[in-house]
């Protein structure tokens, strides 16, 4: 079974988030599940030396945009055991940065279109090609528009994961011709068409002969109009949109060889304690074993929930526990956090970056991982949380209901706290039960060892990916 994956950005290559450490992980998996996968991604001019000089030069030739013949030139490298091709256009991609630019309608097309067009020059031709989010959603389009007549691609099938139906790749209706060189039959209510533009994602899911999401919660909810990201009504017509959670790699995140550890662990919370005391110091907070540490990683946007924070932050400085935040995002945020760090600095550490030194770090040093997510397709914080032993507080949506049990403080399971209500009182309910149970040092050791133990690894994940791509191709 050959499957070729098209994404706009894959770990180690280039990444500003969690499609790319999905890029980077999924692939293997697959391989290990006797698929013969993939990877294409634009060749953007801040990946690294390292490997652009590895790359080797494969085809040269023109892709036909709308009225305009582009040059499209592809290289190929083998990372790991897996094939990744690289769609070279400096015009498009010799550029600092990944997105955000004026012509992102252009780029992004281009790309689609470069990647069914470099097929008969590598030799290879996929049963399935399986896009990622709004930035490969146009290569159904092209195949079944633009291709539709050349043997060649007949019985290609197409599979589309969306990772987040906020971001959907919206333009103006001027860009269906003048720029992708598409019939204006596609601008229609049931294609492309959406309030007077036209959208990328849109036309990936009226194409694509399937589509799945990054969890079996997620996959449901968007078909709401609460979490449909007013795509919810085509998202209904689909007869059948699979969720399969996302994995991590259980040999990056691993808290008894993790090299940015300073102390190393495997099932033992005593040990685990050595690196909140190290955080405490490095972050001058008082030090102690006994005051409960919550952590908070994430982008500083609304979508994370920053608002309950902000409106219990009075009641849980009151507490006598800390709380540390890393990240970066909205300005808003940013400096509400910064403020209430100043007169809260024997409690509360607010860092402003992004460092995956100390990622790792706060995940081993944390006693709880807060996520209260207005909305999280998958979530990787909280499997990473579980990990190493950092007990997650979520809020039940998408991927944090379906990988994070609530605790039973009867029968004592459980991997975390949650909360249903986005509602900043129940998550402080739920923080209030977690720092509970933290008092009984037994059962909170039990907790923490538990939690440990839950596997998250791309295994299961992969199983799932290899019987969705049998059923779509009848075998």
């Amino acid at each position: 079974m050959k499957v070729l994956m098209v994404a706009s950005e894959g770990h180690p290559f280039i990444k500003t988030g969690g499609l790319a450490d999905v890029i980077g992980s999924l692939p293997a998996a697959l391989k290990n599940n006797n698929v013969d996968v993939r990877v294409v991604l634009p060749k953007y001019m801040d990946i690294p030396d390292f490997f652009t000089s590895q790359m080797e030069r494969m085809a040269e030739f023109e892709v036909d945009l709308a009225w305009r013949k582009q040059y499209c030139g592809i290289e190929k490298m083998i990372y790991q055991g897996i094939i990744f091709y690289f769609v070279d256009n400096e015009y498009y991609f010799k550029r600092h940065g990944l997105y955000g630019f004026f012509d992102e309608a252009e780029r992004f097309g281009y790309f689609s279109l470069a990647v069914l067009a470099m097929l008969p020059w590598i030799d290879f031709k996929p049963d399935i090609i399986h896009l990622h989010d709004w930035q490969a959603s146009l290569v159904p389009v092209f195949l079944k528009t633009k291709f539709n007549c050349n043997p060649f691609y007949q019985h290609i099938k197409t599979v589309l994961t969306i990772h987040n139906l906020k971001y959907q790749g919206v333009f103006s209706k001027d860009v269906l011709g003048d720029v992708l060189g598409l019939d204006d039959v596609l601008y229609d209510e049931k294609k492309m068409e959406f309030f007077g533009a036209i959208n990328y994602l849109k036309g990936g899911i009226a194409y694509a002969d399937l589509i799945s999401t990054v969890s079996k919660t997620y996959a449901e909810e968007i078909k709401s109009s609460y979490f449909g990201e007013n795509l919810d009504g085509i998202l209904r017509q689909k007869d059948d949109i699979r969720g399969i959670i996302n994995g991590i790699d259980q040999k990056v995140f691993n808290p008894r060889t993790d090299p940015h550890l300073i102390y190393h662990y495997q099932n033992r919370y005593e040990t685990k304690v050595k690196n909140k005391e190290y955080m405490q110091a490095k972050l001058g907070l008082p030090v102690g074993r006994d005051i409960p540490m919550i952590a908070f990683i994430s982008r500083l946007v609304e979508q994370k929930g920053l608002d309950l924070i902000l409106r219990v932050l009075p009641d849980l400085m009151a507490k006598d526990l800390q709380l540390v935040i890393l990240g970066t995002g909205d300005s808003v945020y940013e400096q509400s956090l910064k403020d209430w760090s100043k007169s809260h600095e024997h409690q509360f550490s607010i860092n402003l970056m992004y460092s995956e030194s100390f990622a790792h770090q706060l995940y081993a040093a944390s006693d709880m991982m807060l996520l209260p997510s207005k909305f999280e397709p998958c979530g990787l914080t909280q499997l990473i949380a579980l990990r190493y032993g950092s007990i997650p507080i979520v809020r039940e949506t998408g991927g944090l209901k379906d990988t994070v049990i609530p605790y039973h403080p009867g029968l004592g399971t459980g991997s975390g706290f949650t909360f249903f209500r986005y509602n900043a009182h129940d998550m402080l309910n739920a923080i209030e039960r977690a720092l509970d149970l933290y008092q009984d040092k037994a059962r909170w050791s039990s907790l923490v060892c538990h939690a440990m133990n839950q596997d998250f690894g791309w295994d299961h994940s992969a199983h799932e990916y290899v019987a969705m791509y049998q059923e779509l191709l009848g075998i």
